[in-house]
């Protein structure tokens, strides 16, 4: 079953699939679901005749089109959807309109097979306005950001040579210093066009240090950028005028108005408050409400702050945050059959192999995406895990999720931590990793193989410890393979004993 995110009036031109197509320029009713965008043309009086539609998995790139030309329809302002080997050109009548169409479908294409770079002009009689190519299916020129952060704004907030911003890039704790440069193009003509440059570290055994261009390192970020603010150095540009993405950015992409907000029936609650199923703009939601005095404003802002900086179709994805609302809460999609750990104690006895083993690969995804983004979940289990319409299982509650430079976090003394799923470094020294996930992993496999049944169910937590400490470990799951239980006790070798970063354990 689809559902209706987007709809309204927009105006497109013609995809010219042929060279003696015509070019023309058509008012439609565009509809984005959550498995197509289609259009259809409405005449008073007359059905609706629908004249496109494409497929929203076979879309390879949504971004706002720059162009200093003439727009040649009432609509002036363009963006343009790749898909198969087509532009289709959308003329919005304002700014916010377009803004809207482009978050909405790049949100509902991020895990799609996307392109690395794109034209950011138009293609119009036989050439790209951006790069001056003359093949229409040439590498674009400019690299494709499918968070949705650069390109326009820099177009939007400023025309300025050298306007500048350091932001993530599309590896979450990456960071990318963008600029804005109208320096002319290998022709010599002048190109308007954002540059970005990611911000490397050196692999050197002492000390690390950030650098742009390799002669040149620093030992912070900041210290970097004033370098070059005074000094070309390798890039197109100094970077001359810094745009902040502040609170007003943050707010303006991710604040939910809580009027657009409509709540149902309760479908779960925790320590820190209730979960409620609901609608926002179309589509069904998942609210989390917090408790009040169960989690500071710190503790609300940085899980949202984490989610923000995560996108991967096997974690449950954060849609937006309501901060001007008590009781404060995050909108989530809606995972409709809840918590793995009740769903295989639901279906206890009745489930395959195939199925059992399909979980664990669901889960060894997103933790395989965490870790190669240097995070940290801290907190793995099937409690801790989510279950969709289509058995789909997504890693979610990243309440305790850290971003790590060194594939270490130090927890800090009297932090608590789930005991039976943590690993004997974590429970000794309160330090974290990847191994310490990969440890949890192995727990979270053995929920699954019982079909939910808790670890060491029949034991305290200081039974558990003193257990741990004395190299016992979980027994066989009767439904686990040999191959899946050897898999289990790598997991569960101690730090020194795993020669293997845990990204080969989950690949």
């Amino acid at each position: 079953m689809s559902f209706i995110i987007l709809k309204g009036t927009l105006i497109k031109k013609s995809q010219q699939k042929r060279r003696t197509s015509p070019c023309n320029y058509k008012e439609r009713f565009f509809v984005l679901d959550t498995q197509d965008l289609t259009y259809s043309e409405q005449r008073p009086g007359k059905k609706p005749s629908q004249k496109g539609c494409i497929e929203l998995s076979r879309i390879k790139c949504v971004e706002i089109v720059c162009s200093e030309a003439p727009i040649p329809c009432s609509n002036k302002y363009p963006f343009q959807v790749v898909h198969d080997n087509c532009y289709l050109y959308i003329f919005a009548p304002d700014n916010d309109c377009r803004q809207r169409w482009v978050r909405a479908l790049k949100e509902e294409t991020k895990c799609n097979a996307l392109l690395l770079k794109y034209h950011p002009n138009f293609w119009t009689e036989g050439r790209w306005r951006c790069c001056y190519q003359t093949e229409k299916m040439a590498t674009g020129c400019q690299e494709y950001d499918p968070v949705g952060y650069g390109t326009g704004i820099f177009h939007l907030k400023s025309g300025k040579e050298g306007a500048f911003m350091v932001r993530d890039s599309r590896h979450a704790g990456v960071y990318t210093v963008s600029v804005f440069t109208k320096a002319p193009g290998s022709n010599g003509q002048k190109n308007p066009r954002v540059k970005h440059y990611q911000i490397r570290q050196s692999q050197a055994e002492e000390m690390s240090k950030f650098y742009l261009a390799e002669k040149y390192l620093f030992m912070t970020i900041p210290e970097l950028i004033q370098y070059h603010q005074h000094n070309a150095a390798g890039l197109i540009t100094r970077l001359r005028h810094p745009i902040s993405q502040g609170r007003e950015s943050f707010q303006s992409q991710w604040e939910v108005d809580p009027a657009e907000l409509i709540l149902g029936e309760e479908v779960g609650s925790g320590q820190f408050g209730l979960v409620l199923q609901g609608r926002w703009r179309e589509r069904r939601v998942a609210v989390k409400m917090v408790r009040e005095g169960a989690m500071s404003e710190e503790e609300f802002k940085e899980e949202a702050r984490v989610m923000t900086m995560l996108s991967h179709c096997k974690l449950v994805q954060l849609y937006g945050v309501c901060t001007q609302h008590s009781p404060m809460c995050l909108v989530f999609e809606l995972m409709e059959q809840g918590c793995l750990s009740d769903y295989l104690r639901a279906r206890r006895g009745r489930m395959s192999q195939d199925t059992l083993l399909g979980m664990c690969l669901d889960v060894s995804e997103g933790m395989a995406y965490l870790e190669s983004n240097n995070f940290i979940h801290r907190d793995l289990a099937a409690r801790n895990c989510l279950v969709s319409c289509n058995n789909v299982v997504k890693v979610s509650d990243f309440g305790m999720t850290r971003f790590v430079l060194d594939d270490q976090y130090t927890s800090s003394q009297g932090s608590k931590f789930p005991i039976k799923w943590s690993s004997p470094e974590v429970i000794k020294y309160c330090k974290f990793s990847s191994k310490s996930d990969v440890w949890s992993f192995g727990v979270f496999m053995w929920e699954v193989y019982t079909e939910g049944r808790l670890p060491y169910e029949n034991r305290s937590n200081g039974e558990v410890v003193e257990a741990l400490n004395a190299g016992l470990r979980l027994l066989k799951p009767r439904q686990a393979p040999e191959a899946v239980h050897l898999l289990m006790e790598w997991c569960w070798k101690e730090v020194g004993g795993k020669d293997l970063p845990g990204s080969h354990l989950y690949c």
